[in-house]
């Protein structure tokens, strides 16, 4: 008999939302619910679609943040599937490693929680036999490939390994237990139920391995569509794929083409069109927040960064109207067809060594990451997560700064010479 069942991971249940939180207080408070909306509407597509169980491969919770309500939130939704006949199984990830709700957890039977040495939980679904492998982690570093301590294959049944892994390495993501998708092909089971990068990804071979991605994006960094995975097998053991849409809020970027806008007013009225157009798109999300991108040659660029909070404002009111929400507003102004930024009034080998070699300068790099773990040191412990966090993140986050603020530096060395 075929049988079908969904595949989840990288909940991160309670992450804090310190940059939202900063600028938006009211939008930190609908993101800060949304990883349990995401979670609960799991639930409910294992229930409306009769599947067998539910894999979450790891990182449930959020590592070392933590709210009192979640366990007992986290128990309830397991009982839903509890009276509904969904078994489910789950793996700890690198951020499980830190978080003590995992040990704490009171997980009512239908729920299996891999340990710390790889183990198989055997089960059968209307005379189906199936294999689930897992392993779990305490330590919230694993730099080696963890494949060779997984079983073999069962025969006669339908094997599923579930492994939290960066694969070969995906940028934002410390390695963490890396393997390559040929590697899992090889092992001999039919499905790999993965987790730990936020992106969605899928390899059809022998076996089918699937990294679902995070259901729930947090900022503007998980921009764009997240998903779920139902996972329908046959009699034959062939398995068919389908994304469903769970998450409460989706982040997207906004590119607003400027070029040849030289009127205030005629910019504002481009501006509204475009967040109004986004507004009204057809979405899953209930809710959307944005990040509008002004590009183009516009002799308004130097104006539009000394005015840049007010030009934010309009774009917030403009937002509210159309029923979303603004996450900031970022100026890539006075590009030219090849993307390259025209400064008028500058020598042009300073803009070129601004916009081109300061960015892929190693030691400037190395500089900005000091002094962001500096800052990171002073900051109070809640606002510690605005650049990341893990360690990996902090060298790509400053580079982005310094991609962001590059442009408005131009602009205001321009100053009185800009067009």
């Amino acid at each position: 008999m075929s049988f079908r069942f969904v595949h989840t991971a990288d909940l991160h249940l309670d992450a804090p939302l310190t940059a939202i939180a900063l600028r938006d207080p009211d939008l930190a408070r609908e993101v800060g619910v949304a990883s349990r909306t995401a979670f609960s509407r799991i639930v409910d597509l294992c229930i409306s679609e009769d599947a067998a169980f539910l894999l979450i491969a790891g990182d449930l919770w959020d590592g070392e943040h933590s709210s009192t309500k979640t366990p007992r939130f986290l128990k309830q939704e397991l009982l839903r599937l509890k009276e509904a006949g969904i078994r489910c199984f789950v793996i700890r990830g690198n951020h499980d490693a830190l978080a003590r709700q995992t040990g704490e957890l009171d997980a009512p039977d239908n729920t299996t929680l891999f340990a710390g040495r790889p183990s198989t939980a055997e089960i059968e679904v209307d005379g189906h036999p199936i294999a689930i492998h897992g392993l779990s982690f305490r330590d919230p570093h694993a730099p080696e490939s963890l494949l060779s301590r997984y079983p073999a294959a069962k025969p006669g049944a339908f094997n599923i390994g579930m492994m939290h892994t960066s694969l070969n390495g995906s940028p934002g993501h410390d390695p963490y237990a890396p393997c390559s998708t040929g590697d899992l092909d090889g092992h001999g089971y039919h499905y790999w139920a993965l987790g730990h990068v936020h992106r969605r990804a899928q390899h059809l071979g022998r076996a089918t391995i699937v990294m679902p991605g995070i259901p729930q994006g947090r900022d503007i960094g998980e921009a764009g569509p997240t998903s779920v995975t139902l996972v329908d097998v046959a009699d034959d053991n062939t398995v068919s794929l389908e994304e469903r849409t769970v998450a409460a809020i989706r982040f997207d970027r906004l590119e607003v083409e400027c070029s040849g806008t030289s009127d205030w007013q005629d910019l504002l009225t481009l501006l509204e069109a475009e967040i109004r157009r986004i507004g009204q798109a057809t979405r899953a999300e209930n809710h959307l927040v944005i990040r509008p991108v002004l590009r183009g040659a516009t002799p308004l660029a130097w104006r539009l960064a000394r005015d840049h909070d007010r030009l934010a404002e309009e774009a917030r009111a403009f937002a509210a109207a159309a029923g979303i929400w603004i996450d900031k507003l970022e100026l890539r102004l006075n590009a030219d067809d090849e993307g390259t930024i025209v400064t008028p009034g500058l020598p042009g080998e300073l803009a070129g060594m601004m916009l081109n070699d300061l960015p892929q300068d190693p030691g400037l790099e190395a500089a900005l990451v000091s002094a962001a773990r500096e800052l990171l040191r002073d900051l109070p412990p809640d606002a510690r997560d605005i650049l990341g966090q893990e360690e990996g993140e902090l060298p790509p986050r400053c580079r982005e700064l310094l991609l962001e603020g590059i442009p408005s530096t131009l602009a205001r060395l321009a100053g009185d010479k800009a067009i």
